[in-house]
């Protein structure tokens, strides 16, 4: 489904950021700098409708199709879709992408280049549990929220010296939105936002590499020691690092292509032409704290796996007796490709010492290899037997061996073709798949004008348009569901932002109001409190006056004169001229009382009426 339009309102700001609920998540107002998109579009990652910064919004809204992620995690590696070894983590731990630390994030897009570029596998996940393990992120008995999971390399485990920073200065306030995309049949691969979400130790979050799972990568282990240790060729982390950051491929991206498959300038991969000396010094440097004396690694010591230098080929065991020198044989004089075997022993010796996963085994040479070697037949260039005399009784033994196997290929083909459908039982049911299909497209057409219609019914139902409000699509997709659904949206916001106002605006007059009640926790009981059948307004209105009545009296009665206040209380016989030249004298001293006077609100739990000090 294309992403939602986008949107905006002309409404006026908010004036009470005081009540924006981003701060009972947890989560602070965006503040990405200027810098921030003239680095993502240097990075290629600003694409069209692929980000979207945040406005002046208070609280995370994403689009539909969108997820919330942060500015340090896009520049260390992730791009969407994601990476299926990163949607696994998601899913085996149980948590969300923004709790992930930007180290965090560094950490496997390491581990994932050391995987596909040094040592020519896949991600591994039981390399993962050797290596590494997470745990909470708090600071002063406060847990976090946003960067709550922290991924660390375990003590007793010989792994690259990775030395982050300890802090990155203002991260977690630099988030925007990044669309999400699927891969294949999944549904998404970064879990629907939600910026309350608790995290919640699992029992995957303590799991460890069985003993299997250690004697397996054992080999993996020992190569990863000697790219460390290889004297003038030792392999770390910042050169790694420093490799995917040039070669413009983002590690946690799903790739059409492995990174051991690498094409150079012309990578299908590649998400932006090479970066200049300044700007990869400029993104790199905060990743290790490097100081101006310390150089950013123009080329790792080992030369990566790509498709300028591809993986190395396994060598088949050998059983030749050493003392027995194999002849050069035609091929090798005519200057055509070697045999799999020769070409993996004239190897050079880092190539043959690295971990190969993707070896000959099942090559067809490999297969005439091991059978020749059931029968007996001994040769280092594994070539079919019918290449070879049959003269010797090895030859005729293993030329037997290959027939049988033939023989029974041909037994499984015939029952294949015995037992598969005809082509006019697989046409009819090809119409009847069509005609299925047919059906399930109307229904559901059916379905999505349904639910269109119903939509655009609440939408005009939720604001009848009394507060002169105006929705506009920027870029609309001429899709009816969409566009219904962006400004149902759009008015469910300004809903909200107006419940908001109006439950701050409830809270300041309640005190005054009821002043020795307690202030409602239901925003319905709060206002229900404010539509009695008397007018409280008018009840608000005599108090204050009695106040002002009462006050009059005792500033009378304290200046000594003697009255009569059953006379003067009596103002039917107060003739109107009379009263307005009262009122006119005494205006000219009002202003020398009420500064005596020094009225005050009372507070919450006080009187409503005004208090002197």
């Amino acid at each position: 489904m294309p992403p939602r339009a986008k949107l905006t309102k002309h409404t006026s700001p908010r004036t009470n950021p005081s009540m924006e609920p981003q701060e009972i998540s947890g989560w602070e107002r965006s503040r990405i700098s200027n810098q921030d998109p003239k680095t993502l579009r240097t990075l290629g990652l600003m694409k069209e409708d692929n980000l979207i910064l945040p406005g002046d919004e208070s609280f995370l809204t994403p689009c539909i199709g969108y997820r919330v992620t942060l500015v340090d995690h896009l520049i260390r590696g992730l791009s969407t879709p994601i990476h299926e070894f990163l949607r696994g983590h998601f899913f085996v731990y149980g948590i969300q992408l923004h709790q992930l630390t930007p180290n965090s994030i560094l950490h496997i897009s390491i581990f994932i280049t050391l995987c596909e570029c040094f040592l020519g596998t896949h991600p591994h996940w039981g390399l993962w549990k050797r290596i590494f393990f997470i745990r909470r992120n708090s600071s002063r008995n406060v847990a976090y929220n946003v960067g709550g999971i922290v991924i660390c390399v375990r003590p007793d485990v010989d792994y690259f010296d990775v030395k982050f920073p300890d802090s990155i200065q203002g991260w977690r306030r630099r988030w925007l939105y990044i669309r999400e995309e699927s891969v294949g049949s999944q549904e998404y691969n970064i879990a629907p936002f939600d910026g309350a979400a608790k995290i919640v130790r699992r029992r995957s979050c303590d799991a460890e590499a069985s003993e299997e799972e250690k004697t397996a990568m054992d080999a993996l282990m020992k190569r990863i020691r000697e790219l460390q240790n290889t004297r003038g060729k030792e392999l770390s982390g910042v050169q790694i690092t420093a490799h995917f950051l040039r070669i413009r491929v983002q590690p946690l991206h799903a790739r059409k292509n492995p990174l051991w498959m690498y094409a150079g300038e012309e990578d299908v991969d590649r998400v932006s032409e090479d970066l200049s000396v300044k700007d990869l010094e400029r993104l790199f440097r905060p990743f290790y704290s490097l100081s101006k004396n310390s150089e950013v690694p123009a080329s790792c010591r080992v030369v990566p796996y790509s498709g300028s230098h591809s993986l190395p080929e396994r060598s088949p065991p050998s059983t030749v007796s050493p003392k027995n020198k194999r002849k050069r044989s035609e091929t090798e004089d005519s200057g055509a490709s070697k045999p799999a075997g020769l070409a993996a022993e004239e190897s050079s010796p880092e190539d043959g010492d690295a971990f190969d996963p993707y070896g000959d085994a099942g090559s067809v040479s490999s297969f005439f290899a091991s059978s020749s070697a059931e029968c007996g037949y001994v040769d280092s260039t594994a070539q079919p037997p019918s290449a070879f005399s049959k003269k010797t009784k090895a030859g005729q033994e293993c030329t037997k061996a290959l027939e049988a196997k033939l023989k029974i290929s041909e037994e499984a083909r015939e029952k294949a073709q015995a037992g598969a459908a005809s082509v006019e039982e697989l046409r009819q049911r090809l119409s009847k798949a069509e005609s299925a299909l047919s059906d399930k497209i109307t229904e559901q057409i059916a379905r999505e004008k349904g639910i269109i219609d119903r939509i655009e019914a609440q939408s005009r139902h939720f604001f009848p348009g009394r507060n002169d409000e105006r929705f506009e699509l920027l870029a609309p997709k001429d899709d009816r569901l969409l566009d219904a659904l962006s400004i149902l949206e759009l008015q469910g916001d300004l809903a909200r932002t107006n419940l908001f106002d109006s439950r701050a605006a409830f809270s300041r007059l309640f005190p005054h109001f009821f002043p020795k009640e307690t202030e409602p926790e239901i925003f319905f009981a709060l206002v229900k409190r404010f539509l009695p059948k008397e007018d409280l307004g008018l009840a608000y209105r005599r108090e204050n006056l009695k106040i002002g009545v009462e006050g009059t009296i005792a500033l009378v009665t304290n200046s000594g004169q003697e009255v009569d206040w059953a006379k003067a209380g009596n103002t039917g016989k107060i003739k109107k001229h009379k009263w307005k030249a009262l009122v006119k004298d005494a205006k000219a001293h009002s202003r020398n009382i009420i500064d005596f006077v020094k009225p005050k609100p009372a507070g919450s739990t006080g009187i409503a009426k005004m208090e002197v000090k």
